[in-house]
């Protein structure tokens, strides 16, 4: 099939797709084989300003230079950029080929997530992310806060997850676990709430006299 039949194919599917997006987006098919006016495609929303007869991009300059298109299909999720315009694009690439695997034109999707990256920022924000690592700062991973509606729940938390750090049951745990279990109640407050003696004792299997001999020991 010749080039300019292979690239035919394509021009439907610019408008199709970049109905698809609406308009945040923009597609864009390049005839490589004229850099200077390579593009005779576009989609009816355009974000660049481009028209058909434009230039192809210094990107996608470089990827022809380094022949890219000889290692993959295609180049997905990369940012865009306008000068003077704070604007950020995810840019994606198909490298149409020939019949012999000559690159003979691009077709590619430039997609507005500038929207999207303030909400992410405020989700960030209001979440305490580190915007670098994506993850809980240090000091909100440290601990974290477990609601309930009674005393008897917060309790009963804080027992499972002291005793959670144990293979056995409490029946089967010695001495020396069992206190450490009530060092790591009494570290956390545990103790502050009334009845809390009595509900620790029973869930540790022993008596209340025992629990409070450990917090003297401890």
């Amino acid at each position: 099939m010749k080039p300019d039949d292979i690239l035919k194919i394509y021009i439907p599917l610019v408008k199709f797709i970049g109905n698809i997006f609406g308009e945040n987006a923009e597609v864009v098919l390049h005839d490589i084989r004229h850099l200077e006016k390579s593009i005779i495609a576009l989609s009816d929303h355009t974000l660049t300003g481009r028209k058909i007869g434009g230039t192809i991009t210094d990107f996608a300059l470089g990827l022809i230079h380094d022949k890219e298109y000889e290692r993959r299909d295609s180049i997905t999720n990369y940012t865009g950029k306008m000068k003077g315009d704070n604007r950020t694009f995810r840019s994606s690439t198909y490298f149409i080929k020939d019949d012999e695997g000559n690159l003979i034109g691009m077709f590619c999707i430039n997609v507005d997530i500038t929207p999207y990256l303030r909400v992410r920022q405020q989700l960030d924000s209001m979440l305490m992310f580190d915007s670098n690592a994506d993850t809980l700062n240090a000091d909100q991973k440290k601990e974290e806060e477990s609601f309930a509606s009674s005393f008897e729940e917060v309790l009963g938390q804080m027992v499972c997850t002291a005793l959670g750090d144990y293979a056995v049951d409490a029946a089967h745990m010695t001495i020396e676990e069992k206190k450490q279990v009530v060092a790591t109640l009494q570290g956390k407050g545990a103790f502050l709430l009334k009845g809390a003696v009595g509900e620790v004792a029973q869930a540790l299997d022993v008596s209340e006299q025992t629990i409070y001999r450990y917090l003297k020991e401890i």
